[in-house]
């Protein structure tokens, strides 16, 4: 089962960034993705692996903000 969420937070995450061109939703929607992938990297035991994407989703957060803030 945690194989199987992880390649379901994987694949996800990678549609989330191949169409953040389209749409800040896209952006929030990749950073919830790398979430759920950091969860999973904890859960499986590699904590390298939970930290950096855990780390994409901040910048991926930040990146949200910044093109929120210009669209007002």
């Amino acid at each position: 089962m945690l194989t199987l969420y992880g390649a379901c937070a994987v694949t996800f995450m990678m549609l989330m960034y191949a169409l953040e061109s389209r749409g800040r939703g896209f952006v929030f929607a990749f950073a919830c993705g790398c979430l759920l992938s950091s969860a999973y990297g904890f859960l499986a035991g590699t904590w390298p692996f939970g930290v950096v994407e855990a780390i994409w989703a901040v910048v991926a957060c930040a990146r949200y903000y910044s093109l929120r803030q210009a669209a007002e």
